[in-house]
């Protein structure tokens, strides 16, 4: 079968989502099918043109390609998901944040005024009519899913699959710091994680990894961590190559993740397959459907001081965080999470 995968990519930025399509294409290609990656260059700003983006989407026929069939699609980034095909499902890895739970909020290009919202209804009222043509609609967690549900009244699936590299991840040690692996930006609160480590009681380090958006998150966060008096417990190490980051889990005491209302979440899985239990915030979305508080991993109040709290019981009590570490992969484990598993519920719905 010809199958194609729809989704948008910012030129020049990688990140989870990229590694995502691409893992799925080549699960899909281990299963016998042949495989390709229609991606739409997509940048949100300004944007007065996201309307332009949702006409071209609809403008664009991907049903057949030099005079061969394109026999089944697999939506999956807006705007690209609302290409038409007459066999499609969804896989949402999430819709446009900025028009739905992100609106109006220091994390979004929108606003709360008239041309904010006038966007705002026509993104909603495409994905509502659009993405209901689909056969069946998979949501990338369930977190996305509610989101669907709240905001398009759509009903949808969550459907897991594994983060690169998951069989790659192994626990070695336990050392005196804590690991936050992410891009920098606001929505992954790196800044909130200094404010938290500063009010700690204990020695507990943080190594921060992950290449910041732009020039000016970088130099926030440096500025943070001479701010909060943190340059000799906090190390920055931007971007590393797979291998070392890997290396980083295996050594830590534990891992932070804290981001706003995440969509999924690789990070969770990274450290729970590493045998590390995970620090994140009552609003952080997608992790919440793996950490259960205080037994491999903690739910904070997203505050610097119930963030500190959390700090401190992993930084004082190495013997618990190993424990907590043990319950992170037997957690993930019974999830049963596998490629295997996505493409057969995904292929169910292909004629």
């Amino acid at each position: 079968m010809k199958i194609a995968l729809l989704t948008t990519q910012i030129p020049f930025i990688r990140g989870g989502a990229e590694m995502h399509v691409e893992n799925l294409r080549k699960a899909l290609v281990a299963a016998g099918h042949q495989v390709e990656i229609i991606t739409v260059p997509f940048n949100d700003g300004p944007i007065s043109r996201i309307e332009d983006h949702i006409v071209a989407m609809r403008l664009l026929d991907v049903s057949e390609s030099w005079g061969g069939r394109i026999d089944f699609v697999i939506g999956m980034k807006f705007p690209a998901y609302l290409i038409p095909h007459p066999n499609k499902v969804m896989w949402i890895l999430h819709q446009h944040r900025q028009a739905y739970d992100l609106f109006g909020t220091e994390y979004s290009n929108f606003r709360d005024d008239d041309e904010g919202r006038r966007l705002r209804d026509i993104i909603t009222k495409a994905d509502e009519k659009y993405l209901a043509e689909a056969k069946h609609i998979f949501a990338n967690s369930g977190n996305v899913s509610k989101r669907l549900k709240k905001f398009c009244g759509l009903n949808s699936t969550p459907l897991y699959h594994p983060c690169p590299d998951m069989d790659k991840f192994y626990c070695k040690d336990s050392e005196d710091y804590l690991l936050m692996p992410s891009r920098i930006n606001m929505t992954k609160r790196q800044f909130l994680a200094l404010e938290a480590l500063a009010k700690t009681k204990s020695n507990i380090k943080l190594y921060i990894v992950g290449a910041a958006d732009n020039e000016q998150m970088k130099t926030w966060l440096l500025e943070g961590i001479e701010k909060h008096g943190l340059k000799d417990r906090v190390k920055y190490f931007d971007f590393v190559e797979q291998d070392k980051k890997i290396e980083l889990y295996a050594n830590c005491r534990g891992v932070v993740f804290i981001p706003k209302d995440e969509d999924y979440g690789y990070i969770t899985l990274e450290a729970m397959a590493s045998s590390k239990p995970v620090i994140t915030a009552t609003d952080s979305g997608g992790p919440l459907e793996f950490v259960d508080n205080g037994v491999n991993g903690f739910v904070c109040d997203p505050t610097p001081e119930s963030i500190a709290e959390a700090m401190d019981r992993l930084g004082s009590d190495k013997k618990n965080a190993i424990a907590m570490g043990v319950e992170a992969k037997a957690k993930i484990t019974e999830k049963n999470i596998s490629w295997e598993h996505v493409v057969s519920e995904l292929l169910k719905f292909a004629d």
